[in-house]
């Protein structure tokens, strides 16, 4: 397993390897410290071996979020995850729907980082507990028009409509989605195939009215009974 790691701070890097070494002892690291080592890194012949990318947002040489788009765009394979000391939740979505799969804030733990990199290796989608109630609790930070104050009980006219216009097998994949399970696992714990689970999700997001899996997730989190 060869892993990408982009930070022009020596200790965070250094860090970031010490825990990363728990993935298994075949570990190997490649490291840049501006834009110019990023960009030789992902044109290296050896590039399309990376397993993932951890990319820290300012580094020098970057502008704005360009980088990022260009590390996605030139290593399609190659999942990216992002190291950053914000913990803005309008940033996190940004960098989320533009197909980063994980955004990881440096005031989190060694341990939550390693569970999150584990999470993205197995082909899931890392979501900050703190984006999910931001969008949990978002409703509260926009005024809503004052003739239609959203009812009490939205949580449970959701669970009630998606148990109308869902299967009950499709509630399970939306439950299995919510813990942040990609679609292999998905498939081994209710006994289906992958192109199985791809139907049922692309029924859940429908139902949810949302468009990818980071937006399920967040809407999920919503129903109080999953």
């Amino acid at each position: 397993m060869r892993i990408l790691i982009a930070d022009d701070h020596r200790l965070i890097v250094e860090g970031v390897k010490l825990k990363l070494t728990e993935l298994g002892p075949n570990t190997d690291f490649v490291t840049a410290m501006d834009m110019a080592e990023l960009r030789e890194a992902i044109q290296a012949p050896e590039s399309s071996s990376l397993s993932l990318a951890l990319i820290d947002l300012a580094m020098p040489g970057v502008h704005g979020h360009e980088h990022l788009a260009e590390v996605i765009a030139h290593l399609p394979q190659v999942p990216v995850m992002v190291l950053s000391g914000s913990e803005d939740a309008a940033l996190m979505k940004n960098l989320l729907s533009m197909g980063v799969q994980g955004f990881i804030p440096k005031a989190y733990s060694p341990d939550v980082m390693l569970s999150a990199v584990r999470l993205v290796l197995s082909g899931g989608i890392y979501v900050p507990p703190l984006l999910l109630q931001e969008r949990t609790d978002g409703a509260s930070t926009t005024a809503a028009p004052a003739a239609a104050p959203a009812p009490a009980n939205a949580a449970d006219t959701l669970e009630e409509r998606l148990r109308k216009l869902l299967t009950e097998r499709q509630i399970d994949v939306l439950r299995l989605l919510s813990q942040g399970k990609p679609n292999k696992l998905i498939a081994r714990d209710l006994g289906i195939s992958e192109g199985t689970v791809k139907i049922h999700l692309a029924a859940i997001f429908r139902a949810l009215n949302v468009r990818n899996r980071v937006e399920a997730v967040v809407a999920s989190r919503r129903i109080s009974g999953l």
